[in-house]
């Protein structure tokens, strides 16, 4: 028998082995769409988290205040000075005035500003706000900024960083936890259909040893079907959460246009670059190496009967 007819009947076996078993392999591409669904909506969650926290940490800076009597040609100084500094992404002034108008409008009545006329109580309020690239330098170079001559005090936002750090870690361990029970459960359930399978043939694989068929051409088939499961239920909730992910942003985009423009959203073409490659090769993985185990131990026992 030449290769091509040995592959396709393995090939065939395995997929009738499918059809054998049919309870146990409904039940296993069942589990294994289900473990795959939540991996792929915990996916969807832990990126776009993990991406508007590291938005949420890049977009918060520092503020800079100046010392009392300071020029404008110093803060401009300032301002190139603390811009040249490699870890530094951006640096706003906000003069005193910009920063009396804001209090004013969000603080006080219209008739309660008019009371203080031309004074400016908030004269010595003029700032930078200034941004990093990355916020693992934000804590050292706050220090450094409040070193310069000119420069009164710096307050800095070292808690709320920490925090975003946090969740950002409890989210992935979280995640991380719940995907790997989900996929022994699926592991568990692919194993005991093969050995479903093993069972229902285990005179003629007994046969087809006395034979001389050799071990790879009695796993072969149980290796196709262990495969077909986990492809079938990689592929089944990848085409779900497709649809799903794509409505998801199209409703928020068209329904909630003012938090649309709020939160960010990973594009769909990037997370399915990185779920669909994953999530079948977990199918796969899981499928072959379910079969490959439990193939091992089930025909080492019709060996010894």
């Amino acid at each position: 028998m030449n290769n091509i007819s040995s592959f396709a009947y393995c090939f065939h076996q395995g997929i009738k082995n499918i059809g054998r078993n049919k309870l146990f392999s409904i039940a296993s591409v069942a589990t294994m769409t289900a473990c795959l669904f939540l991996f792929g909506v915990m996916y969807f969650l832990l990126v776009n988290v993990r991406f508007m926290l590291l938005e949420a940490e890049t977009n918060v800076g520092i503020t800079a205040f100046f010392d009392e009597g300071v020029t404008q040609e110093q803060i401009n100084e300032l301002k190139t000075k603390i811009e040249s500094y490699d870890e530094v992404k951006s640096v706003t002034y906000k003069s005193a005035e910009d920063t009396w108008e804001e209090y004013k409008e969000s603080h006080l009545t219209e008739e309660l500003a008019s009371t203080f006329g031309d004074d400016n109580p908030l004269e010595d309020s003029a700032s930078f706000t200034i941004f990093f690239k990355s916020v693992d330098s934000q804590q050292e170079m706050a220090q450094k900024i409040a070193e310069l001559k000119g420069i009164r005090k710096v307050n800095d936002t070292e808690d709320l960083v920490k925090t975003l750090t946090r969740m950002n870690h409890i989210l992935s361990i979280g995640s991380i936890a719940i995907i790997g029970l989900l996929l022994c459960i699926a592991t568990f359930l692919i194993s005991t259909t093969v050995t479903m399978g093993v069972s229902v043939r285990r005179k003629e694989i007994s046969i087809m040893h006395l034979i001389g068929a050799t071990d790879i051409f009695v796993r072969a088939p149980f290796l196709v079907e262990g495969v077909v499961i986990g492809l079938l239920g990689a592929c089944i909730p990848l085409s779900i959460l497709y649809a799903l992910y794509y409505k998801i942003i199209e409703l928020i985009a068209s329904k909630f246009s003012s938090l649309f423009n709020t939160l960010n959203f990973v594009k769909t073409s990037q997370v399915f670059g990185v779920l669909a490659p994953v999530s079948i090769c977990i199918g796969v993985g899981i499928g072959f190496l379910g079969s490959y185990f439990t193939l091992n131990k089930q025909l080492r026992k019709i060996r010894q009967m």
